[in-house]
């Protein structure tokens, strides 16, 4: 069968579908002042361009450059009220500078002579927030251009031409979150769709540093047109999302703005060529993108070391190789990694109009971004999970048999991915019918006051879209975003019994519930007083019926009053009051200690005791 190539070959051409080129090498300064982070799109605050200091991080890995001074990404859990999370505000002298609305993470603003780690440390052992972590600064995940290679082997090395014979992309389009995109060039210029400045909160995505227009042709490169090469899904659209300023750095703040921009203007894959894997905040916000039915990819990061972080579902997250199907020598690695695709020496554009050879996991990404949009223009109904499922599955196993840290489940395979895709149409499609399990880790029962932290375990075959929490039988807390967790306030309730549960949502509306936990509220700690105790002193009973009586009073309610004669319980009540006629005729000769005792809802209890004589 033949194959669609987009451009011209000659019979004799054994380079295929590639060009030749070279740029001059990426240097990355770390000796950066002050980056303009704006909060373009954060609903609650108007966009800011306050400068940001950045505290350096030496040697920090996976492409961190530093932090923004005075700031914090902050998650309230779900159900925890603007009351309390002002008081946590508070109790660190912060303010929230606005929120991102999709996924209810708060920029915190902390005064200026405070420790951002020590803050964000003490604030990480709050249960009542879901996640705390420092706004990063990264530079791309690019290596230098390598000009010694004379032509490109990515395409046919991930089988792009056989792919072409079913999908070029055409109909989806690819959020490129980066420095910006060259719109002008000639290889790019048709395959252009309006984006965003997320760095400046403007309409102007042209390219301020040369990374984002590699990375654009990589994913996109128009076919057939004539000129340069071709992009791996050379019929699909490139939105540009420029998230970096002028020396190619971003912040994970402004990384998961974009991701929520693209998700609501029409992306369905979103490419982000820097080591973003491990944040929380890209983590909810690449979440709410999957919830929109659109996948986000990112790079592994260049810096040749063991990624430590636990796997996440969120994103497909992707090393590189070379065209020996070798990891490349920078490729970070780990259980975290995802997917290997080629990532030295990839063919691609450069901003001005020219082309290079380029190399990092920068390209890698976007390789395997293209290859998603490609399955997704063979069969438009395939969720997320179904992209995973069939990109994973279909990849070629290198390394040690099955997953490992090197490759992850294999370098992508984009002619097996699309077959996968597109066979899916041929067949009916299975209704998913399968419920999710949840249920709730914390609190387990018992005693309970205060803000509960609530945390619960989740699964589904597919994925788990929503998760709620109800209060006997009444929904308290929703929650939109994985990873779900919820906060509930005990303060608005009387103490007492209630029962916690669970449930847990997919795409196709079916619903599993958790079992019930019952828990007790005990947020008075106050006890009883006893008012009054007659006899009130130590006496010597005379007469053939004693009258004893007792009366006692609670900050919230009286649950019982007893009252004991030598231990035992001889009368009780759940009045404030209480009286006894105590029969004294046959009472054995000595002392007689008389006891009374009161308890409260929470379970409060206090005492008081007389000794009489007989």
């Amino acid at each position: 069968m033949s194959h669609q190539c987009p451009f011209p070959v000659r019979a004799t051409d054994t380079r295929r579908c590639y060009r030749t080129g070279s740029v001059p090498g990426f240097t990355f300064s770390l000796t950066l002042v002050a980056i303009l982070l704006g909060y373009a799109g954060i609903s609650d605050a108007a966009p800011t361009k306050k400068p940001s200091p950045v505290i350096e991080i030496p040697a920090a890995g996976d492409g961190v450059v530093g932090y923004a001074k005075g700031r914090l990404l902050v998650a309230p859990r779900a159900g925890l009220s603007e009351k309390e999370f002002a008081k946590i505000l508070k109790s660190r002298n912060a303010k929230s500078k606005g929120r991102f609305q999709r996924t209810n993470t708060h920029v915190l603003e902390l005064p200026a002579d405070a420790d951002e780690m020590q803050v964000m440390q003490a604030m990480k052992k709050d249960k009542r927030l879901k996640y705390v972590e420092l706004d990063y600064v990264l530079k791309p995940a690019a290596s230098v251009s390598d000009p010694s290679y004379s032509s490109s082997w990515a395409l046919p090395k991930i089988q792009a031409p056989t792919a072409w014979d079913s999908s070029n992309g055409s109909g989806v389009t690819i959020a490129i979150l980066d420095t910006g995109v060259d719109g002008n060039h000639p290889d790019l210029a048709a395959n252009m769709v309006p984006g965003w400045n997320m760095y400046d909160n403007n309409s102007n995505t042209s390219d301020v540093f040369g990374h984002g227009t590699k990375v654009a042709g990589t994913a996109a490169m128009v076919g057939n047109n004539g000129a340069g090469s071709a992009g791996v899904a050379w019929g699909a659209k490139i939105m540009p999302v420029r998230i970096s300023g002028t020396d190619g750095m971003a912040s994970i703040s402004t990384i998961a703005q974009g991701i929520n921009w693209a998700a609501d203007n029409g992306a369905k894959v979103a490419n982000v060529s820097y080591a973003v894997a491990s944040y929380s905040t890209v983590q909810s916000a690449a979440n709410y993108m999957r919830s929109k039915g659109g996948v986000v990819v990112v790079s592994a990061g260049n810096n040749n070391t063991l990624q430590t972080y636990a796997a996440d579902d969120a994103m497909l997250n992707v090393a590189a190789t070379d065209s020996n199907d070798a990891k490349a020598s920078f490729s970070n690695f780990g259980d975290a990694v995802d997917l290997a695709a080629p990532g030295v020496s990839v063919y691609s554009t450069t901003n001005g109009g020219g082309y290079a050879n380029v190399s990092g996991t920068s390209f890698s990404s976007p390789i395997t971004a293209a290859t998603v949009a490609l399955m997704m223009s063979a069969n438009s109904k395939l969720t997320p999970a179904d992209i995973d499922k069939f990109i994973k599955s279909t990849a070629l196993d290198l390394g040690t048999s099955g997953f490992d840290q090197y490759y992850g489940f294999g370098r992508i395979d984009a002619a097996k991915a699309v077959a996968a895709a597109k066979s899916a149409t041929t067949t009916t499609p299975v209704t998913d019918t399968q419920a999710p399990t949840i249920s709730i880790a914390k609190p387990t029962g018992g005693k309970v006051t205060g803000v509960v932290a609530v945390d619960v375990n989740y699964s589904d075959n597919v994925g788990v879209t929503r998760a709620e929490l109800y209060l006997n039988g009444n929904r308290i807390a929703t929650d939109d975003t994985s990873p779900f967790a919820f906060s509930w306030d005990t303060a608005g309730y009387a103490d007492g019994s209630y029962s916690l549960v669970a449930k847990a949502y997919d795409a196709a509306g079916n619903v599993g519930s958790s079992s019930t936990v019952s828990v007790t509220i005990g947020n008075d700690t106050t006890p009883p007083v006893i008012t009054s105790l007659n006899p009130s002193s130590a006496l010597k009973v005379s007469v053939p019926k004693q009258t004893v009586s007792a009366s006692a009073t609670d900050d919230t309610k009286l649950a019982k009053l007893s009252l004991s004669i030598d231990g035992r319980e001889v009368a009780t009540t759940t009045g404030s009051s209480i009286s006894y006629g105590w029969n004294t005729r046959k009472v054995a000769s000595g002392t007689h200690t008389i006891t009374v005792r009161a308890w409260d809802a929470a379970g409060n209890t206090t005492s008081k005791s007389i000794t009489v004589y007989r």
